[in-house]
């Protein structure tokens, strides 16, 4: 009979810690001291979870036993949740400003590639182990979806937007801020359009790469290089015919939009989720609340803008720094307007912007701006999972879900910063270093 292996947490990175693209144990028990099993439903005492083949087959109140032959994972002394998500990353690089610019033209697609790898196993161990990335132009996160489910590379799993859309000249031009003579290398990625047809077109582009979202920019942006401001820079019937085509193809569609006309813009064409909705009305805020879609506050910006000033005066052009200047100032005032009005809200950071691998940071900017650490919890799990449409794989603990499970030291209802400092990750049923 082969025993049964009961090891402490401070062990399993000996033990039990295995790349992703490892075969999962054929049986684990975890035994959980406290088990937050849907983020806004009460918390449940000892508690044991049963996973096989990186599903979980069974949730039980009390410490069952570990059959023999099973792994037993020893989270007594941990609150344990389901595995975060992060709807709004970019994970080929955290570079910024000039330094992020210079990138663009000295990288590969292989290089950029192995950033993504690295950045997405740092956000991995951080706990989130779902992320939506919104955007890169070379195909590195779409190449690194795939090599993850495969089980060729460890890494969250990855639902991937490709190549971002913008009108020309809009915040997802690609072609911004280069001399004229270089202007046309760099828009021929074709995610730039003119027209619905041509809107059209550049969304059957992004899903014939195999895209799983539609990402385009209905207004300006924060650190893109053209001084129109951060209004509406699409048409309305071109933002209705790219929700209109990625809907034709199954693809939800998110949406950057720091203006109102943009932000309204978006909810009138039917958007999935608006990303920033930095500046409101109080007509967009009604019309937002009587929609259904998401709010990606993307809070975290501040802390890397913050940062690389701290680091280097020089770090941003200084058009682009005078937004940035703004952007701090006006960060989270959207979210304390749009909490009460009841609008539904999904965590994401803008990590790329900020620091990969501290996502978490995310949880206390939502609580200091309006957010109750369990709704923020619910952001990041419940709600996220349903904008992503993967509700029936991830968000909860429950049998038939992906075993996507993590644990920390307290009680982040207590405390939403103890989520800074993950202890414990599971992802698809398998224990990361």
């Amino acid at each position: 009979m082969k025993p049964i292996h009961c090891l402490p947490l401070a062990l399993l990175g000996a033990a039990l810690v295995t790349p992703l693209a490892a075969q999962a144990p054929a049986r684990t028990v975890i035994h959980a001291g406290q088990l937050l099993a849907e983020p806004g439903k009460p918390v449940r005492g000892a508690s044991t979870i049963i996973v096989e083949n990186g599903r979980i087959v069974a949730v039980a109140d009390g410490y069952q036993p570990a059959e023999p032959g099973a792994t037993l994972i020893d989270l007594k002394d941990k609150y344990v949740l389901p595995g975060l998500i992060d709807s709004h990353v970019h994970l080929t690089s955290d570079a910024g400003g000039i330094a992020g610019q210079l990138e663009e033209i000295t990288l590969s697609p292989a290089a950029q590639a192995f950033n993504a790898e690295v950045n997405g196993m740092k956000t991995l161990r951080a706990g989130f182990t779902t992320v939506r990335n919104l955007g890169d132009g070379d195909g590195a996160t779409l190449a690194l979806r795939d090599a993850i489910l495969a089980g060729k590379v460890g890494g969250p799993r990855i639902v991937d937007a490709g190549n971002a859309i913008s009108g020309s000249a809009g915040h997802m031009d690609g072609s911004l801020g280069y001399r004229d003579e270089l202007r046309p290398f760099f828009a021929g990625a074709g995610n730039t359009c003119n027209g619905a047809d041509d809107c059209r077109r550049a969304v059957r582009l992004q899903v014939g790469r195999g895209a799983d979202v539609i990402k385009f920019a209905s207004t300006g942006g924060v650190n893109s290089r053209i001084g129109a401001g951060l209004g509406k820079q699409m048409f309305d019937d071109e933002a209705q015919a790219i929700v209109e085509t990625a809907h034709l193809f199954g693809k939800k569609v998110a949406v950057h939009a720091h203006g109102a006309d943009g932000i309204r813009l978006a909810i009138d064409a039917g958007a999935d989720s608006i990303e920033h909705g930095t500046i409101l009305d109080e007509a967009t805020i009604a019309a937002w609340a009587k929609s259904k879609t998401y709010y990606i506050p993307t809070l975290s910006t501040v802390n890397g803008y913050k940062e690389r000033i701290a680091a280097n005066a020089n770090a941003y052009e200084p058009d682009v720094l005078a937004k940035i200047k703004w952007r701090i100032e006006i960060t989270g005032k959207s979210l304390e307007q749009l909490v009460p009005r009841g609008v539904r809200i999904a965590f994401g950071t803008d990590a790329g912007v900020s620091k990969h691998g501290r996502n978490g940071d995310e949880f206390e900017l939502m609580v200091q701006h309006g957010m109750t650490p369990v709704a923020a919890l619910k952001a990041a799990t419940v709600n996220a999972a349903d904008l992503l449409g993967l509700a029936n794989e991830i968000g909860t603990i429950a049998p038939g879900k992906s075993a996507d499970i993590i644990a920390v030291a307290s009680d982040p209802i207590a405390d939403v910063r103890v989520l800074k400092k993950v202890d414990f990750v599971m992802a698809r049923g398998e224990v990361v270093d």
